[in-house]
């Protein structure tokens, strides 16, 4: 595997390769995506091989523009298009019915489907010159942590993706909000940079609950998202006892925090985060694959404020924490 510029030829060279059933990772507005041709479904199956995900786990389709929402997707109810036409290209996932003919390998068997368009010109170039939906997870091992720069691609998937497209590091940093239009009440599924507040006030009525039966959905699993190092997640008044209480039992840890260096212990590695959340949104993936290189025994984690703008940070953090039975917020 190379990795390639984002010049006209060489996402040219791309869609091609896309077009023989081949895996390409390219670049979003949220994390790198691993893509192959929706519609082919030997190039689908080349995707759960490469991730080692489960077959049961349905893609999210990515398109150029709304108006190919069609093609995916039965009974669009009049929300989806208000939502396209305000907030596409952009970090939001709408679930819909799925149309007649799209592969079961996409929607994990699901009467269900996901589509988004990228807010990111290497993306929907690729989109325009592929000229279909290119199914789409994040390009990272299953349930490890996301890619957000090219070098994350090559260093989780090797030779296993055929072409990579370097559009440098990305924007969000955290994958798009999904939005469950197929019932009777929109709800989201997974909150993103996209907020449950803004898609209430366009709709113009509050969002439905999460509680009950709702469809399958990308990094919808407790534990997600997650380094190989275990990681903790500790409340903010309590860092830097629980800092102490490691180092003191000999544990080496790395900290990401929103306050500065508390320690000089070799034995402790600090990272200082921002405090605004998209700010720390952009940040996280790569800070969490810097730190699980450092060879500690504890990432620590300090817990953001407990804040509506927060809840795609939240979100990703429980469940990182959620592997090897290491949940916890220490008090």
């Amino acid at each position: 595997m190379e990795l390639h510029a984002s010049t006209h030829e060489d996402i040219v060279h791309a869609a091609n390769i896309v077009r023989r059933g081949g895996l390409v990772a390219f670049p979003t507005e949220t994390v790198y995506g691993l893509g192959a041709d929706a519609s082919n479904g030997q190039a689908v199956t080349r995707i759960f091989a490469a991730k080692g995900r489960p077959a049961d786990h349905p893609l999210i389709v990515h398109l150029s523009a709304a108006d190919e929402m069609a093609r995916w997707a039965r009974d669009i109810p009049d929300a989806a298009w208000v939502l396209a036409e305000r907030l596409w290209p952009g970090p939001l996932t709408l679930i819909l019915k799925r149309a007649t003919g799209v592969l079961d390998a996409v929607t994990g068997g699901q009467d269900t489907i996901g589509l988004r368009v990228p807010d990111h010109p290497v993306a929907l170039a690729l989109l325009k010159a592929f000229g279909g939906g290119i199914a789409a997870p994040s390009a990272n091992r299953f349930g490890r942590v996301s890619p957000t720069c090219a070098a994350h691609v090559r260093a989780e998937l090797g030779h296993a993706v055929d072409y990579v497209i370097d559009g440098g590091s990305c924007q969000v940093g955290l994958e798009s909000t999904i939005l469950d239009l197929s019932g009777s009440l929109p709800r989201v599924l997974r909150p993103g940079a996209v907020t449950a507040d803004l898609l209430a006030r366009i709709l113009g009525k509050p969002l439905g609950s999460r509680a009950g039966n709702q469809p399958r959905v990308s990094g919808s699993m407790a534990s997600h998202y997650a380094p190989d190092t275990p990681l903790r997640l500790i409340q903010a008044h309590a860092i830097e006892t629980a800092v102490q209480s490691f180092l003191i039992i000999g544990q080496s840890i790395a900290v990401l925090s929103m306050r500065q260096l508390v320690s000089h212990h070799p034995d402790c590695r600090w990272i200082t985060m921002p405090d605004n959340p998209r700010e720390y949104g952009q940040l996280l993936y790569a800070r969490l694959r810097e730190v699980d290189t450092w060879g500690c025994r504890w990432i620590l984690v300090e817990q953001p404020p407990a804040l509506a703008e927060w809840e795609a940070v939240h979100d990703r953090l429980k469940r990182s924490a959620s592997v090897r039975g290491v949940e916890g917020i220490a008090s």
